[in-house]
């Protein structure tokens, strides 16, 4: 009862297709009833010729309508595979669109927890299991029901005497099978799991290949693959040595029956009880009937697998995402139409923000900040002081407590989360890169197609990747690898900017943007996005004091604490953080005047 229960998640795709599977069972059980007609027929055949009082046209009359028969259980078999495993194909695709949208809207503590190896093989390896189980699972049962229930009758219909010892084998199959499901269950589960290991090793060794060859370290992940695919080896070993003792001794087992029926219904001929013609069909039926007994062990099994990868997906489908719009903001799109006209209140507010992952050590502790629509506001800190973490509680990737973010004068949590975060534009500090060509990439996140070319060759340049793309042979349509592996750190954060540049967004962040640009093309990128966001708000995260000096404000974080804030030229002269930052970096290189300082005069 268990493993039905993770079933009852399937029942509304099983209502959506009610009809073709009702069509397919029809067409199963038509066939199966054609199949079973068929030795009636040999019965018939065998008996006139063995008394020898027959007519060929008689004979001749049987065989056609034996190939009829068999045609017509080819047509039937072809009708319900096309409703069966049509259906259970649909519903496998259904279920991964399902699933593939619903880890869209996880949040990132959800990434946390899994890795994406496991993430891969259950929308694909356990989804075929399902499929398997919803499409030859249910054609097993059926077989296993309908087939065994209409031979046994007919079998002890034709002679009850012969088929009541022949059938002594088969409570034997039956208590094997029951065992035989218990313990497929749990190694295919150990299986699956071992091929989420194997598949997460393979996926994490593929993604860091250039950091594995730069340490010399290929034996170390080849002998770590090794041991992760020794196994799935062994997992699946188990499998194959219990499905080998099973089948061959059902197989066994249900030769018995014939053995016993050509004991008993060989004597019974003989004494004159039995026609010729039932013996055959006894050994037909009995033939017949190992494969029903055979199918109830693939459908346990297949059941069983079902169950354990449909408890897998299930597992992530009721997996409520942390972070989520509020249910009164959900209900319609009225609110947030309501919620847009709030951008007259151009600001982004924080009110003695806190934050913590794990409910203890605080990231980030009493913050309070006023940022103006237009202002430009610079943040610096050691590593780890909880900049980043700062952002992403502006966008809702992090989620803050209540009244302690605003963003144009109302709390992120009252924002739908598609209309908060497009407000923003980020480049992050990773600078992810799609499997695409650069065009592609700086296109990403825009949906409307209206001046959009324009709009890209105005931040290619902006983004100084003009003089780049010279060198590339198909220039802005040039594939950039998976996470841009054929590019540069520079080329890569360059593209980023600009992808969140050609947003033209009310909020510009760019974290770390410029940790592999050179300070001359860095200058360059400032001052023309400088001159482009006059009015708009630009939040620049920065260890250097020259990409900082353009801001109109800076805030700089220690312990997730405001240790300092103010005016560029204010906090060089205070002495503090920013001031040590500025003497040192000065001493390396002479850093250029910003634009508003050379408008100044």
């Amino acid at each position: 009862m268990k493993i039905l229960k993770e079933y009852k998640s399937l029942f509304p795709y099983f209502y959506q297709y009610r009809k073709r599977y009702i069509l397919g069972i029809i067409c199963l059980v038509i066939v199966d009833a054609a199949q079973i007609a068929i030795p009636q027929f040999i019965r018939i055949a065998v008996d006139l010729i063995s008394f020898g009082e027959f007519q060929w046209r008689q004979i001749v009359f049987l065989c056609i309508i034996m190939i009829g028969t068999a045609a017509f259980v080819a047509v039937g078999r072809f009708f319900w595979r096309y409703f069966i495993h049509g259906s259970s194909r649909r519903i496998e695709a259904q279920l991964r669109e399902k699933l593939f949208d619903h880890m869209q809207k996880l949040s990132w503590d959800f990434y946390q927890k899994n890795k994406i190896g496991d993430l891969m093989a259950r929308s694909i390896n356990d989804l075929h299991a399902i499929r398997m189980s919803i499409g030859m699972g249910l054609v097993a049962f059926f077989d296993f029901v309908f087939m065994s229930t209409a031979i046994l009758i007919i079998i002890f219909i034709q002679d009850a005497s012969s088929a009541a010892y022949s059938i002594i084998p088969l409570p034997i199959i039956t208590i094997l099978i029951l065992v035989f499901g218990s313990m497929a269950g749990r190694k295919f589960r150990a299986a699956h799991e071992a091929y989420s290991k194997f598949s997460d090793n393979a996926q994490e060794t593929f993604s860091g290949t250039n950091v594995i060859k730069s340490f010399v370290k290929e034996w170390w992940f080849i002998k770590k693959f090794a041991s992760s695919n020794d196994e799935y080896r062994k997992a699946n070993i188990e499998l194959v040595r219990l499905f080998g003792f099973f089948f061959p001794f059902v197989s066994f087992l249900s030769g018995l029956t014939i053995l016993i029926m050509l004991a008993i219904g060989g004597i019974r001929v003989i004494n004159g009880d039995m026609t010729p013609g039932s013996l055959v069909a006894m050994f037909r039926y009995l033939s017949m009937l190992i494969w029903p007994l055979m199918g109830a062990g693939f459908m346990v099994n297949m059941i069983q697998r079902g169950a354990v990868c449909l408890g897998r997906i299930n597992e992530i489908l009721n997996t409520e995402p942390s972070i989520k719009d509020s249910e009164q903001l959900s209900k319609s799109n009225e609110e947030s139409a309501n919620i847009n006209e709030q951008l007259a209140i151009p600001a982004i507010e924080l009110s003695n923000l806190e934050f913590s992952y794990n409910g203890e050590d605080k990231i980030l502790e009493g913050i309070d900040l006023h940022i103006k629509r237009g202002e430009w506001l610079g943040v610096m800190g050691k590593t780890g002081s909880g900049k980043s973490t700062l952002i992403k509680t502006f966008t809702r990737m992090l989620d803050p407590p209540q009244r302690s973010v605003s963003v144009f004068g109302l709390d992120v949590r009252d924002w739908k989360l598609d209309i908060l975060r497009s407000l923003f534009a980020v480049s992050p500090q990773d600078s992810y890169l799609f499997s695409d060509t650069i065009a592609n990439n700086i296109k990403f996140g825009r949906n409307d197609i209206y001046n959009l070319e324009n709009d890209l060759n105005n931040v290619i340049p902006l983004a100084s990747l003009d003089k780049d793309l010279e060198i590339f042979q198909n220039g802005k349509n040039t594939l950039v690898g998976e996470r841009g592996l054929t590019l540069s750190g520079g080329q890569k954060q360059r593209i980023a900017i600009a992808r969140a540049a050609v947003m033209d967004s009310e909020i510009l962040i760019l974290d770390d943007s410029f940790s592999a640009v050179d300070n001359e093309t860095e200058y360059k990128i400032l001052e023309n996005l400088w001159k482009a966001r006059k009015g708009r708000t630009t939040i620049i995260v920065s260890h250097r004091v020259s990409t900082l000096k353009y801001a109109d404000n800076i805030l700089v974080l220690d312990k997730g604490k405001m240790l300092e804030y103010g005016t560029p030229s204010a906090l060089v002269n205070s002495g503090g953080f920013y001031a040590k930052m500025a003497a040192l970096q000065s001493m390396e290189l002479q850093v250029p005047n910003t634009p508003k300082e050379s408008s100044n005069g």
